[in-house]
């Protein structure tokens, strides 16, 4: 199911009358009659593009870690922020961690309103205080929020859920 409570079928098995028929082949049966072809075609997850369709539908876009195509995005406040946080984004790449930054001249609300609509499961934000501390500041793409996190442990913690269940 669905974030909209609704079930999917994606495999499908179909028999195909009009695609032999189009190119003519046949087959002689053991009564030396000419046969038409019927063609099985099978699809375990249907196309492409209708399981990409229903796999964003099911999770409503807000992607679990593991599969999401950017995982994190680490915004800073001012410039003052900005050696610390490509730091930071140097140590999450060498984890594996899919990322982006926002290091913009931009007010933070703005910021974080932009990387909410992206849907990224993962803001790092990072200020004054997060540079003095060594520390991070998260909030997630439900607005839940949590500082002082050391980035080792940030890092721990993504390489956890990066797991495939």
């Amino acid at each position: 199911r669905d974030s909209l409570n609704r079930t999917w079928q994606c495999g499908t098995i179909q028999l195909d009358f009009s695609m032999p028929e189009r190119f003519n082949v046949t087959y002689v049966d053991s009564d030396s009659r000419e046969k038409n072809v019927v063609m099985i075609h099978r699809a375990i997850m249907g196309s492409p593009e209708r399981f990409m369709g229903i796999l964003i539908e099911h999770f409503g876009g807000h992607f679990p870690v593991w599969l999401a195509p950017i995982q994190v995005v680490v915004i800073t406040l001012t410039d003052d922020q900005r050696s610390y946080a490509e730091k930071l984004c140097e140590g999450l790449k060498k984890a594996g961690i899919r990322l982006t930054s926002d290091f913009r001249n931009e007010k933070l609300g703005f910021k974080i309103r932009e990387a909410q609509l992206q849907k990224y499961p993962y803001m790092v934000i990072i200020g004054k205080q997060e540079v003095l501390s060594q520390t991070v500041s998260l909030r997630t793409v439900d607005g839940k929020q949590q500082s002082g996190i050391k980035p080792v442990e940030f890092i721990e913690k993504l390489i956890e859920e990066n797991k495939i269940p």
